[in-house]
Formats: C-alpha cells, sequence, structure tokens
C-alpha cells in the first residue's frame, strides 16, 4: 500500500524546507501572540473564607453537699476492766460477790484469813502511842536543856518508824477483804472457798460496761479529717449500733502501720454484752462540695493529675484537677471543682487548656 501511495505522489519536501517553514510559522506565531509583562508586585490574593472556632458540646454542672463518713474496722472495750490479785498470803474463807453480780465502789468482794494481820495492827498501833507518848515528853524536856538533841532526833526517828509499820499493818488488814476499786459487775470468779492464795494469784475480774470504748487504726492519708468531738456510730456485728464521740486520736502514727490510734467513747445504757468483740465505726466526716459526672469525662494531665475539662466565663478550656470520692454505676463522684461549671461532653480530646472554643448546648 505504501509503495503504490509513494507511486502516486512522488515528490517529497527536503528536511531544509521543513525546517525552514518551521521557522517561520514560529516567528508568525510569537508576532501575533498576547504580550506578557512583568511585574514589580505579588497580585493579591482572592479573600479566603475564615475558619470558625472549635466546637465543643457543654452542659452545666452544680455542686451538691455530700454527707461523707470514714469507716474503720476496731475493737470494743469495756469502759473499765481489771484483773484483782491478791496482795497477801491466805485461805478464802468467804465470797461476798459472785458472777455477775453489781458492786459499787469500795464494797468487799472476798475475805482471806486473818493470818495475824489483826493482832500486827493491833500491836502496831500500841507501839506508835508509845513512841508518841515518849518524844511528847522529850519535848518538854528540851525547853529545859534536859535532853539532848541526839536523843530527840532518835525518839523522832522511832515515831517515824512507828507510824510506817502501822501504816503497812493497816494495809496488810486491808488485803484480807479486797474492795472494788470501781462500780461494775463480776465477771469472772477465780478462786473458790478454802483456795489458799499467794500474793499475785487472780481473784475476780471486774468490769464496767456502762460505756465502752471503741478503739481502732485511721490510715495516715485520712488522719487529719478526724478530730475529738466527732460523732461515731458504732455498727456490731448483729447490726446492732451505738452511738457516741471520738474521744483521742494519737499523734504519731504506729511505725509498723502508719496508721493513727483513735478511741471513741460511747454510751450502753442496756449493758449490751458487746466488750472484747469487733465492730465497725462510722466517723462522721465535714459535709463535702461534690460534682457526679460520667467517669468516660475524666482524664490525665501532662502531669498525670486526674481532672475535667470544662469552659470559663471567656468560652477557654480549662483543666480541672479533682479527686475521686467514690464511683458506681450512676457515675463517678468527684471533688475539688467550682461549685458551678460548664463540663465538656464532647470534643475535650480536640481542643488544649488556655484554648478559646465555641460552646454548645448549655443554656443557663
Amino acid at each position: 500500500m505504501f509503495k503504490s501511495l509513494r507511486q502516486r505522489f512522488p515528490w517529497r519536501p527536503s528536511p531544509i524546507i521543513i525546517a525552514v517553514t518551521l521557522s517561520i510559522l514560529l516567528i508568525l506565531w510569537l508576532a501575533s501572540g498576547e504580550k506578557r509583562e512583568a511585574r514589580d508586585t505579588v497580585p493579591e490574593q482572592p479573600p479566603q473564607k475564615e475558619q470558625g472556632l472549635p466546637q465543643v458540646e457543654v452542659r452545666w454542672s452544680d455542686a451538691q453537699p455530700l454527707s461523707q463518713e470514714l469507716v474503720l474496722q476496731g475493737t470494743v472495750l469495756a469502759w473499765h476492766q481489771v484483773e484483782l490479785r491478791a496482795q497477801v498470803a491466805g485461805k478464802v474463807e468467804a465470797l461476798l460477790k459472785h458472777q455477775g453480780d453489781t458492786v459499787a465502789a469500795g464494797e468487799p468482794l472476798l475475805r482471806l484469813s486473818d493470818e495475824g494481820r489483826d493482832t500486827r495492827l493491833a500491836q502496831a498501833q500500841a507501839d506508835l502511842r508509845l513512841r508518841r507518848n515518849e518524844l511528847q515528853g522529850a519535848k518538854s524536856l528540851q525547853s529545859g536543856n534536859l535532853i539532848s538533841d541526839t536523843e530527840l532526833a532518835r525518839l523522832e526517828s522511832e515515831f517515824a518508824r512507828a507510824q510506817a509499820d502501822l501504816a503497812a499493818a493497816q494495809l496488810a488488814a486491808d488485803y484480807s477483804e479486797p474492795k472494788a476499786p470501781f462500780a461494775g459487775q463480776v465477771d469472772r470468779r477465780h478462786v473458790d472457798v478454802g483456795a489458799l492464795v499467794q500474793p499475785g494469784e487472780p481473784l475476780m475480774t471486774l468490769v464496767d460496761v456502762s460505756r465502752l470504748r471503741v478503739t481502732g487504726q485511721i490510715p495516715q492519708q485520712q488522719a487529719s479529717g478526724v478530730v475529738a468531738g466527732q460523732t461515731v456510730r458504732v455498727t456490731l456485728l448483729d447490726g446492732r449500733e451505738l452511738q457516741g464521740t471520738v474521744s483521742f486520736v494519737s499523734l504519731a502514727a504506729d511505725a509498723a502501720t502508719r496508721s493513727f490510734y483513735v478511741e471513741a467513747h460511747v454510751d450502753n445504757p442496756e449493758l449490751w454484752r458487746v466488750a472484747g468483740a469487733s465492730a465497725t465505726l462510722r466517723i462522721e466526716q465535714p459535709a463535702l462540695n461534690a460534682h457526679r459526672v460520667t467517669p468516660a469525662l475524666l482524664s490525665l494531665n501532662a502531669n498525670g493529675e486526674m481532672g475535667i475539662h470544662a469552659v470559663d466565663d471567656g468560652n477557654k478550656v480549662v483543666f480541672h484537677p479533682l479527686r475521686v470520692i467514690s464511683i458506681d454505676g450512676e457515675g463517678a463522684v468527684v471533688a475539688g471543682l467550682p461549685g458551678r461549671m460548664r463540663l465538656i461532653t464532647q470534643g475535650a480530646g480536640f481542643v488544649r487548656p488556655g484554648e478559646e472554643v465555641e460552646p454548645k448546648g448549655a443554656a443557663e
């Protein structure tokens, strides 16, 4: 086919003719084309549409007073409890009080055999009278210089010794009938009639449960919130409750547990048998202004502090550190925030503290 075309059109232009023709056409196009001028200034850019402030969803949150209490595990103790022990040797002749009996302060509990103590008491009393008379006679002679100072000093020493012997004999006689040091009840009896006892052996245990002492340990993080006079509710293991007040908080923590000893005084008008048992102490704390928020709104800042994002009156983002009080199915209860604030509910992850935003959704 190409052969037939060459036969039909035998003439072919030379390369020189083609080059000259193209040069002429280029010159003509440049001569007839649009002129371009250089400019000294940059042309103005067309105005761009301004980008708006970041938008965040917010809602108002108002703090509510929250009653709070410190819960501790403790032990209930009797108001007074003492184990009476024998001060002198002897045989138990009579039990004047028995287990469960109520006693008054100073009332005899039992009687021990005399073992010659009354005789020694009478002898000490007579010796004291003799030494007193001798001393009085010597003093009457002293005015006439009829007795030496040395002799007078000896008689004064003998009189003082007689006084001491009488006091010891009186104590020994009193110890034959041990007496109750306080009003209460006989909780245990450790001896029977006819038993021989030596000094130091237990005789009876006396308790007073008209009032109770409840003790516990406060964690060091919460010790500053407990002071004497605060109200305490004591819940026993069977659910019964007693009311009292904090009476003492130790000034130094226990070296082993790093906790502080606390003691509360509780009335026990019905004389419940609870001394020595375990109990739960609920110490009333000052009311706290707290917010209830969704846990999903809580976050950490660059310093690792837990807090929440809000918008201030100038529509700027603020990060408020907080303290979590409790978390339940209804949300988190937090403290340490302003009384009224606009919480960011959506968009907090796209803004930074100090950045101005356009809040949406919070009506006054």
